[in-house]
């Protein structure tokens, strides 16, 4: 059985997207499976609050926006500006986000706003450094999704071994309630416990 999305399922601006990626040589974009579990997810949170760190080209970008709902807000982060530029041409119209070239770890240690009800940490930050910010952000009963968890090939030295690490120190936690899926990239989906303050 094919489980990748049909055309049909595919979120306005995502084949140039594609195409602008293979274009820049960008590998590193959200996987159509990941996506597709992204938009259900941003569908579940009516007039919510989500945050992605690491936009890239803006491929995980579409599909949240794609599941969201027209009074919900994305803000997304990416320290390379020449990658998000891609982004913020092709969704740059959509006022629900908001787009901030940076260091996602900076922006994870001087944000001081409210919590997310979605966080998709798709670069270092918030993953594998400033985790406990990244989790800190969470709303209570809010998620947190995390991808690239298989190994694969172009993969840095010691992913591997971070992945472990980090998947130890997840499952770990008693306020969060954790599914790992071996799907897709690998992907972790990390749930809140309402009675946690975030």
């Amino acid at each position: 059985m094919d489980d990748n999305p049909t055309t049909a399922q595919l979120p306005t601006g995502l084949p140039e997207l594609q195409a602008a990626a293979r274009a820049t040589g960008f590998t590193m974009s959200c996987d159509p499976r990941t996506g597709s579990l992204l938009a259900a997810l941003a569908a579940t949170r009516p007039g919510g609050r989500i945050l992605e760190l690491g936009t890239g080209v803006g491929e995980g970008t579409a599909w949240l926006l794609d599941g969201m709902s027209e009074d919900a807000t994305l803000v997304t982060i990416e320290l390379d500006d020449s990658v998000q530029a891609i982004a913020r041409r092709q969704l740059g119209g959509d006022e629900r986000v908001i787009f901030v070239t940076g260091d996602g770890g900076r922006w994870l240690e001087e944000y001081d706003g409210a919590p997310f009800d979605l966080v998709f940490a798709d670069t270092w930050p918030g993953k594998f450094t400033h985790l406990e910010r990244a989790l800190e952000l969470v709303a209570p009963g809010g998620t947190y999704v995390i991808d690239d968890l298989l190994p694969q090939p172009g993969r840095p030295e010691g992913h591997e071994a971070a992945v472990t690490d980090l998947l130890a120190v997840l499952e770990a936690r008693s306020d969060f309630r954790t599914a790992r899926l071996a799907w897709s990239s690998g992907l972790l989906i990390a749930v809140r416990s309402t009675d946690s303050a975030p």
